[in-house]
């Protein structure tokens, strides 16, 4: 039997989206490598690269509405500035971030993580608020 293919999750286990992405991955039977960033935060290069394969401005991966972004005054800082932010204060890196052999990606909102899945949904699936998102058949929901 082939192994599951690698997938990677930048993980905040205190985060209700990243919870449902990371369901989402075992629904399509994988097992992922599981980074909690805030414990092992990536380094300078690692941050980097993810946000070049993600193809997305560093401000994307930003999360603006911590507290600690308007305490630093980091609005209309550059890269390098942000880059240093958020390695100094993990809290700041948005997430889940999620590598797959077909992308990386932010995955907000949760259901975003199916397009770079390479294995399909195995079965039924709701997030944590009740919300279905896949069938009983391991098919998206329409509109989702």
């Amino acid at each position: 039997m082939p192994s599951a293919p690698k997938v990677t999750i930048f993980h905040n286990p205190q985060c209700g989206t990243s919870r449902n992405v990371l369901a989402l991955i075992r629904n399509a039977g994988i097992e992922p490598d599981i980074i909690e960033y805030l414990k092992t935060p990536p380094t300078r290069e690692e941050l980097q690269e993810l946000i070049a394969q993600m193809g997305v401005p560093v401000l994307d991966v930003v999360r603006q509405k911590e507290a600690v972004y308007q305490e630093l005054g980091l609005d209309g800082q550059g890269d390098d500035a942000l880059l240093d932010a958020m390695l100094a204060h993990p809290v700041l890196i948005n997430r889940p971030i999620v590598v797959t052999p077909l992308a990386t990606r932010l995955c907000r909102p949760s259901e975003a993580v199916l397009d770079i899945l390479p294995l399909p949904q195995r079965g039924a699936f709701s997030k944590e608020d009740g919300e279905q998102v896949i069938n009983e058949r391991g098919e998206r929901v329409a509109g989702r």
